[in-house]
């Protein structure tokens, strides 16, 4: 549903620039007369769907914020789980250095793993935000011009 967002958004604004490109042009001079109404109604649509890629944002915020806890409720129970092996193997020397070893690469593992979850979910989360920002400043960078156009600043 976000993907089709994105695209009605892009399709407004190709409509918008495709609408002030087919305007009539004031002779001699830049400007272009535009139908007020009809601009004003497309950049209303566009608004209308900011919201949802801002609802996307959070959304993957959200998400990251799970995927995180979730990576370190994991790590939590491979330690867990490492602890009681070793309080279970205590009978003889052999077999507790044995599970001390077992233990440690246990740890290490699910820290590395957790770590690798961690730092890889950041990343996933922040270049999809960072994407989504780019998107809506170019979005919004456009709506500006346009709207500069219109009140005949440019």
């Amino acid at each position: 549903m976000e993907a089709t967002d994105n695209l009605e958004v892009l399709e407004l604004l190709d409509s918008l620039e495709d609408y002030i490109e087919k305007s009539s042009t004031i002779p001699l001079s830049q400007k272009t007369l535009v139908n007020k109404e009809e601009i004003l109604e497309i950049i209303k649509q566009i608004r209308i769907k900011i919201p949802d890629e801002l609802k996307r944002a959070e959304w993957i915020k959200q998400e990251r914020q799970k995927i995180l806890i979730e990576a370190q409720q994991d790590a939590e129970t491979i330690l867990k789980e490492a602890e009681l092996r070793i309080n279970q193997m205590v009978n003889e020397s052999e077999i507790v250095k044995k599970a001390e070893k077992k233990a440690s690469e246990i740890i290490a593992q699910a820290q590395t793993n957790a770590k690798e979850i961690r730092l890889g979910s950041k990343d996933y989360a922040d270049e999809l935000l960072a994407k989504l920002e780019k998107n809506v400043t170019e979005l919004l960078n456009t709506i500006k011009n346009n709207r500069d156009e219109l009140r005949g600043i440019k």
